[in-house]
This record gives C-alpha cells, sequence and structure tokens, in this order.
C-alpha cells in the first residue's frame, strides 16, 4: 500500500451512473420488509431484488389507479375462483 494517495482527480459520487429512466436515492426500508424481496429473490434461483421492489410499486401504483368497478370484479372473481377449489 501507498503511503500517499492523489485524489485530485478524484470525483465524488457513484461510481456508475444510473441507467437513463432510472434514479439513484437512499431510502430506509424496514429489516423485515428486505428480508421478504431478498427471500423471494433467492426463492427463484437469484435476480434483483431492487427490481422486484420496483416491480411491487409499480403493480401498487397501477391498482391504485383502476376503478372501482375493475377492482371489485376482481375481488369477486378472486373468491369465486378460491370457492370452487
Amino acid at each position: 500500500m501507498k503511503k500517499e494517495y492523489d485524489f485530485s482527480k478524484g470525483k465524488r459520487g457513484a461510481v456508475v451512473p444510473a441507467a437513463k429512466g432510472k434514479t439513484r436515492i437512499t431510502i430506509r426500508i424496514d429489516d423485515d420488509i428486505l428480508d421478504w424481496f431478498r427471500g423471494e429473490v433467492d426463492a427463484v434461483g437469484g435476480g434483483n431484488y431492487q427490481t422486484l421492489i420496483n416491480n411491487a410499486l409499480r403493480e401498487h401504483i397501477k391498482r391504485e389507479q383502476e376503478p372501482i368497478e375493475v377492482i371489485l370484479r376482481r375481488v369477486v372473481r378472486e373468491e369465486l375462483q378460491s370457492v370452487a377449489t
């Protein structure tokens, strides 16, 4: 190891820039939630838990924008299927 390093041309920030359409942020997630997402990824043989979290958030947003009729029909359909099995 060198006694001294030259950081005069060093840059602060992420080493790898975020892909287009992505924003790097820092958030705090409860341990049990993060463990669940990591476990889901491990259960399918690998992948990226961050992508899984992103997909879950996207699905939540999509459902929040659904008209109440669509939600009710889906719930009734799911309930009928659960009774039939």
